[in-house]
């Protein structure tokens, strides 16, 4: 069994956010995916458990910790890494969670499209809970883009900084945020920090999933897409920039466009071959 690792949303093998990608997993059992997933340490890997053909696979993805139902950095390296192999062109996921096409160019370039996208009121008791596991106060949040939670493949609280020394500043309580995370059910946080109209610097805890903070993470980019929509906080046709990884060292850079009429998000981005 060949275990792939692919740097997503970055040209750079050390940037982004690496990704382990299993392209035959058809005899591998949910504990020993895991157990894979735990040993490569990576925020997730990517099992292609069936090819039902015409570029269709039915995927997993597992942490170090749990199987996640979505993710989107490792969909793109597997999309990269089976184009690699078979060329450019469209290929679609079976998920846990729908499915997920994915276009991928002769640059190593992919664009997924999310299932759809929605999102709902966070709470004030659960707000206050989440505050206080970031260790964060409610004169840290940005009145303009107010707290909620987002999903579009996996479910993501969006919180605001009100600047970017706050977002810098991540120094959370660990097992009080996983206990919350894992009691309802969210993936990441998503750390946000308004640099201009289209542009963010992003952040996301991951303490469910073994990892202190994902260096770069699709599916709550797609979530934010659905966030910044259903609040009228860009145009519908928006193209934002998200850059995130840089406080980690792991610069990555992550495309959201909304397209009028369309219920999921695309996310973009690159994925390049690592050293194994």
């Amino acid at each position: 069994m060949e275990i792939l690792r692919y740097a997503v949303f970055s040209a750079d093998p050390a940037g982004g956010n690496p990704a382990g990608v299993v392209l035959d997993a058809s005899t591998l059992s949910e504990a020993e995916m895991l157990t894979i997933a735990a040993e490569v340490g990576y925020s997730e890997t990517a099992f292609l458990t069936e090819d039902r053909g015409a570029g269709v696979h039915r995927v997993r993805y597992f942490s170090p910790l749990a199987e996640v139902p979505f993710c989107g950095h490792a969909t793109v390296g597997t999309a990269v890494a089976l184009a690699d192999r078979r060329g450019p062109g469209t290929y679609v996921f079976v998920t846990n969670v729908g499915e997920v096409p994915v276009t991928v160019d002769d640059q190593r370039r992919a664009t997924l499209t999310s299932v759809g996208a929605r999102v709902a009121d966070l709470p004030g008791d659960e707000l206050s809970a989440l505050l206080a596991a970031l260790r964060w106060e409610p004169a840290d949040l940005d009145p303009a883009l107010p707290p909620r939670v987002a999903y579009a493949g996996a479910y993501h609280p969006v919180i605001a900084a009100a600047s970017r020394q706050r977002l810098a500043d991540l120094d959370y309580d660990v097992p009080v945020l996983k206990a919350l995370m894992e009691a309802k059910g969210w993936t990441t946080i998503q750390l946000v920090w308004r640099e201009a109209e289209d542009r963010f610097d992003v952040r996301d805890p991951f303490p469910v999933g073994g990892v202190y903070e994902d260096p770069a993470t699709g599916a709550a980019a797609a979530a934010f897409g659905g966030y910044l929509r259903d609040l009228w906080l860009v145009p519908g046709d928006a193209v934002v920039l998200l850059s995130q990884g840089d406080d980690l060292g792991r610069p990555g850079r992550l495309t959201v466009t909304l397209t009028p009429g369309e219920a999921g998000v695309r996310v973009s981005g690159t994925a390049v071959p690592m050293a194994g």
